[in-house]
Order: C-alpha cells, then structure tokens, then sequence
C-alpha cells in the first residue's frame, strides 16, 4: 500500500479538470475584455493548453503514486496541487474584485479545488511525502515551470490550429 495512489489523490486531477471546463467554456470570450488579466486567448489554443495541463496532472498522479513518498513525482503533485490553490486566488479572485465581473474559473476554484488542494496540501505534511524545506525548492521551479509553459501552449495550441485549418482549406 506504500507506493499505491490513496484513492482521494485522484480528486486533485478530477477537481482540476472540472475546473479547466469551466475555463474552456467561458475563458476565451471573457479574455477579450480582461486587460492585464489576461491576453485575448481563441478556443482551440486554450483547450489546448487545458488538454495538455490536465493530462498532465493524471500523469503526475500516477506517477506520484507508483513512486511513493519523498520522491520527486510526489513532490511534482503536491507542488501541482498547491499551484491550483494559488491559482484561485491569483488570477480568479483577484480579477474578479479588480475588473468587478466574473472571472470564470473562480466558482469550480472555489467550490472544488480549494477544498481538494487545501486538503491535499495539509495532508501531505501529515503523512510525509514531502518535507517542507524541500518542498519550496521543488515547488517553486516547477510552479514558474507550468505558468512558463502556458504562452509556449498556446503558441503551440495556434499553430496545430492554423496548420489544421490549411490541411482542411487545401483538400
């Protein structure tokens, strides 16, 4: 049982990708009027992106759980999980109360992720897989990883659209 996935570990994945449907549904229009928040995004390269970012997290997960504890797949979860819990208040919340309309992302943020994550977060300390120190010198590289990776998926997310729409034009 060591080095098997607690079945609740599943949530963050599930929460998250709850979430990211929301965003897909109501992120790209909302994006148009967003300003700092955010850069005007289309829909094929934001589901993209949330394809590829929530795929991820099912592997992080599997990995984690295969791997155990102290290693770095469970440091790579619980770093994604504590990322998601951030990413609710920065930029769902704050732009929110900043642009005084909705920020979409904030309701599954709140409803979903804050629970799963905010427990996931505490639980893991608890159980040791992972200790502090370590874990800011984990959590900090990948988390600047992941937000780095958005505009690279995007550009990416663009381009696979475009060249998809030139191999249709073309036949």
């Amino acid at each position: 049982m060591e080095n098997s996935t607690p079945w609740f570990f599943w949530l963050f994945p599930l929460t998250f990708a709850v979430h990211n449907i929301e965003e897909a549904l109501f992120l790209p229009a909302w994006s148009k009027s967003a300003g700092r928040f955010h850069k005007p995004v289309g829909v094929f390269e934001f589901v993209f992106t949330l394809v590829v970012l929530t795929t991820a997290s099912v592997i992080i997960t599997v990995l984690a759980g295969s791997a155990g504890k102290q290693t770095l797949p469970s440091y790579l979860y619980f770093a994604f999980n504590f990322g998601m819990l951030v990413n609710v208040l920065y930029p769902h919340l704050t732009a929110t109360i900043v642009l005084k309309k909705y920020c979409p992302g904030l309701s599954t943020g709140v409803l979903f992720l804050v629970p799963t994550t905010g427990y996931l977060v505490f639980y893991r300390f608890d159980h040791h897989y992972v200790l502090f120190p370590m874990f800011w010198f984990i959590t900090v590289p990948f988390a600047a990883l992941v937000v780095g990776s958005i505009p690279v998926l995007f550009k990416i997310g663009r381009s696979l659209h475009g060249a998809l729409k030139t191999s249709t034009i073309g036949q």
